[in-house]
């Protein structure tokens, strides 16, 4: 996917021009040296300055760094547009309304806009289970990222990450899970059962247990309310195996 070309807007007020296009180099990197060998998936961060109208057509997605959540409880989200362009949202006073990080928020939904950017993808796991194929949830949690030269990224897992009782040297990018199909805490995890449909598990005193909404945390379902339990039934779900 090396011919995506992501457009990067700044429309909030708590961030000047200058934060978000000098965030710009650190999220490519991320993109092209991190997760791209792992994920064979890579695009071109493109900036748009104030006034001017991002790229359009085949292959231009649009990152949007907003005010306020337009969805309960969310710091970003990735979507699709009604002509089926992927559309990601970054709410920068939500995230600073919670002490948390912006750029982390960016790094999560740009890696897992590439990684399924129709949101249709989920790996089988068990003869009737399957992953949502939503690369930064297990690990979201700020204090799981890493910088790259002083700009805050997230975590994100690997393709060894799904298959269970696979042995590899490490299942996320920085090193924090021990195991497949494992979460950390702060993270969570999308699953489709056979017969019983979408349900969501999180990590909570060391549990994997039901997910509880949790009105005080807006990493709740994925920086995003929205593309956690998408598949929707307009959209074919695409397994891996």
């Amino acid at each position: 996917m090396n011919s995506v070309a992501i457009a990067i807007e700044n429309k909030s007020s708590v961030l000047t021009d200058d934060e978000v296009k000098g965030a710009i180099p650190a999220l490519q990197h991320q993109v092209s040296y991190d997760f791209k060998p792992y994920w064979n998936e890579g695009a071109r961060l493109v900036w748009v300055p104030s006034g001017s109208s991002p790229p359009s057509g085949a292959g231009a997605w649009l990152l949007s760094i907003l005010d306020d959540s337009d969805q309960a409880g969310a710091l970003g989200y990735h979507d699709v547009t009604p002509d089926n362009t992927p559309l990601m949202k970054v709410f920068a006073k939500t995230d600073q309304d919670n002490s948390l990080s912006w750029t982390v928020t960016a790094s999560h939904e740009i890696l897992e806009a590439l990684a399924d950017p129709w949101i249709n993808s989920a790996w089988q796991t068990s003869n009737t289970e399957f992953v949502a194929l939503e690369v930064g949830d297990p690990v979201e949690a700020d204090e799981l990222g890493y910088a790259i030269d002083g700009v805050e990224v997230s975590d994100f897992i690997l393709p060894a990450w799904f298959v269970s009782g696979l042995k590899v040297p490490k299942y996320d990018f920085a090193g924090h899970l021990s195991g497949p199909l494992q979460v950390a805490s702060g993270g969570y995890i999308s699953i489709f059962v056979s017969g019983k449909g979408w349900t969501q598990k999180q990590m909570r005193d060391g549990r994997l247990v039901d997910a509880e909404r949790d009105e005080d945390d807006p990493r709740f379902r994925d920086r995003s309310v929205t593309n956690a339990l998408t598949p929707s039934e307009a959209v074919p779900l695409t397994i891996q195996a």
